[in-house]
């Protein structure tokens, strides 16, 4: 962590942040994040389906 003084004595810690990746255009989702994607929007119509029900 980067650690500078501030005035008045006081200290300020700045996280490291990680390194930037560049996605290349050629490059889509993987399929790992299709299906979480996929899995989601279900989980989400399905939730919405239970609140109309109870309601």
């Amino acid at each position: 962590m980067a650690v500078t003084q501030e005035d008045g004595g006081r200290l300020n810690a700045f996280a490291k942040e990680p390194r930037m990746e560049v996605i290349e255009s050629g490059q889509g989702p993987s399929r790992a994040s299709l299906v979480l994607l996929v899995g989601g929007a279900a989980l989400v119509l399905l939730l919405v389906a239970v609140a109309v029900g109870i309601s």
